[in-house]
């Protein structure tokens, strides 16, 4: 699958809207007991490295999600600003993201502000949160302590009939196109991607919401043999380059069948790996 089938015309047509985030709902106080408040956010950097890049652009957007239906009920806050890096944007960031040097020029993030809003919400999420979540636990200390949630991982788009979870792409198929790589256009767009209409239960948002209270462990095959790389790719382990080794994020289910999978594939019989549990604040850091 790839177009949701309700958007496919008989003529085989497929009409495409561009959204704007005008239309999302406001939030409504009388909800909130029954809501999960969830801190939406997206970040534009100078670069891709998370140790030494800055942010340019920040946007956050507070949603209340109905607890048992998973449905959006609406926006509660929001903030949006640009960071002057103190350097100069280099061409191809601003290719990507349109952002010039002239609009960041002795603009500052409130920070206090950032933290306000981020205090309501209950976890925060980011499409690929590895990444934004490595600039904002070093921008504001609270962001450590906060849960954080993944649009990509903690959603099973393949699932839903989607063989590609990134977001323009996922727009394109839910029937709607937006201004990408501008924080707040990013975020509108991810809102109405995970709580779109289409879904009248099991929503995306929902699911999400689920996984983010859910344990989970990292599986580690220390020592693993350089031979075994390319079925440790293939099995979903992820490399850790600064602790050179193979990973991967599992439920406590899959404990047992991945420690034997190791044991078979990897260490000649004798799991020799680590498996530790990961508190919810922890996930994504």
């Amino acid at each position: 699958m790839t177009f949701l089938n309700t958007l496919i015309k008989n003529d085989g047509t497929i009409e495409l809207k561009k959204f704007d985030g005008s239309s999302l709902p406001h939030f409504d106080e009388n909800y909130n007991k029954d809501c999960t408040k969830v801190c939406f956010l997206d970040l534009e950097t100078t670069g891709l490295d998370t140790s030494n890049d800055k942010i340019i652009e920040i946007a956050v957007k507070i949603a209340a999600i109905n607890k048992e239906s998973g449905q959006l009920v609406g926006v509660l806050d929001n903030y949006q600003s640009f960071q002057d890096p103190e350097e100069l944007i280099k061409d191809s960031i601003t290719k990507i993201n349109g952002i010039s040097n002239e609009m960041v020029q002795d603009q500052s993030i409130n920070w206090d502000t950032v933290k306000n809003i981020i205090n309501q919400s209950d976890i925060i999420v980011a499409h690929n949160a590895v990444f934004d979540r490595s600039f904002m636990d070093r921008y504001l200390p609270l962001s450590n302590d906060k849960i954080w949630a993944c649009s990509v991982n903690d959603i099973d788009w393949s699932n839903r009939g989607f063989s590609i979870s990134k977001q323009e792409i996922l727009c394109i198929w839910h029937g709607f196109y937006f201004e990408s790589h501008r924080a707040m256009s990013d975020v509108d767009a991810l809102i109405n991607l995970v709580s779109h209409e289409s879904y009248k239960s099991n929503t995306p948002i929902g699911e999400l919401i689920n996984k983010a209270y859910t344990t989970v462990y990292k599986i580690s095959a220390n020592n693993s043999p350089y031979e075994t790389k390319d079925i440790l790719k293939a099995r979903g382990y992820h490399w850790n380059g600064e602790a050179k080794y193979w990973f991967k994020i599992i439920s406590f289910e899959e404990i047992e069948i991945e420690k034997e999978w190791n044991a078979d594939n990897i260490y000649n019989g004798t799991f020799l790996g680590d498996i530790i549990q990961i508190l919810n604040v922890d996930k994504y850091k």
